[in-house]
């Protein structure tokens, strides 16, 4: 039998729940040091729990909120003699059920766990805690005239956007959190301390752990300390809306643009459902229809002559006019209407669930997945605004939708399992940012093959034999 078919036999074993006597020496040990930082109360436990999603809410079973790495290592060395999974929790706004525990445990709540430790200005890089959140991060640098490009639609914790691997509405220009992170600091499985690398912009000495660990989740290891590439803010920035006529219309603009070389920092597409919901949510006032939200940063001349050029572009397509604007205040309201746009998507239906999910494509194949992916909303019956980062291929859906019918949940269900398997065939990804967490699982096979999956199994249960940390995320073990 090779290694990777025994690891994979070994992983087939069924996780269980630690038992109620252990949970208690835990519970009662983490009390003594840690005082009114354990909580155990119910509704503090299910906070921790899925939070902006539509699963169904697993709670751990204590909640405890450390300081330090070093205190992130106790927590970890604790657990890990009794057996009692961890489920690292930064500001809980992941979308696919990351921090529920279908096993119970202990959530390691990373929130207090705010500083900035070093900024660099002159090799453009930053040290900060797992707990600051990314509006927190660019508040302390702007003064340096610095910024940190990745910007998820919530203010998300630094820790939590490395361990998920997120992006935003920047990334066409900047990368997403696995382009942006130099090196991280992490607690191991056994409570053991890692710093995976250092400040340097690159590096051949030995295997890569700081992409190993970023986006794996909380499965591997618990991230706590994150070294950073910064940016300078940019001497102008222009942005402003263009509005199309169809969304394949759009989304041939935004390849025509990409595939021109030309510079946009970002290109986000809303269709006309999610630009009602904006205008509900957000007061702009802008015509329901199909729009691009558009960025350029560098000189003035350069952002003059990089939109009037977009608008060429989008003109060839029946698209415009589209307009720019340059004002800091005029483009801090059109994306934060954009970041806004989950709840704004959620006011069309005001009294359902929200059901969030994403894919993302070869940048080729966007208009035509995007168009399939619309139809099959219409004939599916569903509400379920678009919004993307389509610049990279990758766009959001949110089907609005009552728990309690079981016919329109089928639909759901339905159409998100063809999304999916729609972008797969595509050369796409079951998910561009959101992650795998609880309810992508079953996809990756379909994307990556056993044989990969045996790999992921393998690095699994020799980082984590005893799977503590984050049970029941990315894979079936």
């Amino acid at each position: 039998m090779s290694l990777f078919a025994t690891a994979s036999h070994a992983a087939s074993a069924a996780t269980l729940p630690p038992s109620p006597a252990a949970i208690e020496a835990v519970t009662r040990a983490l009390a003594a040091q840690f005082g009114n930082r354990l909580v155990t109360s119910l509704a503090v436990r299910e906070q921790h729990g899925h939070t902006l999603t539509w699963i169904t809410n697993q709670p751990p079973d204590a909640v405890v909120y450390p300081q330090s790495t070093e205190e992130v290592s106790e927590i970890v060395k604790l657990c890990a003699s009794h057996g009692v999974p961890v489920i690292a929790f930064g500001t809980g706004t992941s979308l696919e059920g990351h921090v529920n525990a279908p096993f119970g445990g202990v959530c390691v709540d990373l929130s207090q766990m705010k500083r900035i430790i070093a900024v660099h200005a002159e090799d453009l890089d930053c040290v900060v805690e797992a707990g600051v959140t990314r509006k927190e991060l660019n508040e302390h640098l702007r003064d340096q005239g610095l910024f940190f490009p990745i910007d998820p639609g919530a203010d998300a914790s630094i820790g939590g956007m490395a361990a998920t691997r997120a992006s935003g509405t920047n990334a066409v220009r900047y990368g997403t959190m696995k382009d942006n992170v130099l090196s991280l600091t992490a607690v191991m499985a056994d409570g053991s301390v890692v710093k995976t690398s250092s400040r340097a912009r690159k590096s051949s000495a030995g295997y890569d752990l700081t992409r190993l660990l970023v986006g794996s989740e909380g499965t591997l290891g618990i991230i706590t300390e994150v070294t950073l590439k910064l940016h300078g803010i940019p001497e102008a920035i222009s942005a402003g809306v263009c509005p199309f006529p169809s969304v394949k219309a759009a989304c041939d603009a935004t390849i025509v643009t990409i595939q021109s070389g030309l510079p946009v920092a970002r290109i986000e597409l809303l269709d006309a459902v999610m630009i009602r919901g904006v205008n509900l949510h957000s007061k702009l006032g802008l015509p329901e229809t199909t729009m691009l939200f558009v960025e350029f940063h560098g000189t003035e001349a350069g952002v003059k002559e990089q939109a009037e050029r977009f608008g060429e572009i989008a003109a060839d397509f029946g698209g415009g006019p589209f307009d720019w604007a340059t004002k800091a205040e005029d483009r801090s309201k059109l994306w934060q209407a954009r970041h806004d746009a989950y709840w704004a998507a959620r006011a069309l239906r005001p009294g359902v669930e929200s059901v969030a999910t994403d894919v993302c494509v070869p940048i080729s194949r966007l208009a035509e997945c995007v168009e399939e992916t619309k139809r099959d909303i219409e004939a599916s019956g569903l509400i379920a605004p678009i919004a993307g980062h389509v610049g990279d291929g990758n766009f959001h859906t949110q089907p609005l939708v009552d728990l309690a019918d079981e016919d329109e949940m089928e639909r759901c269900r339905g159409f998100i399992d063809r999304l999916v398997k729609r972008a797969l065939a595509m050369g796409g990804t079951c998910t561009g940012e959101h992650g795998v967490g609880q309810k992508k699982i079953k996809y990756l096979e379909i994307e990556h093959g056993p044989a990969t999956l045996d790999v992921m199994r393998l690095l699994k249960r020799s980082l984590d034999p005893q799977n503590i940390l984050n049970p029941g995320k990315i894979l079936v073990l």
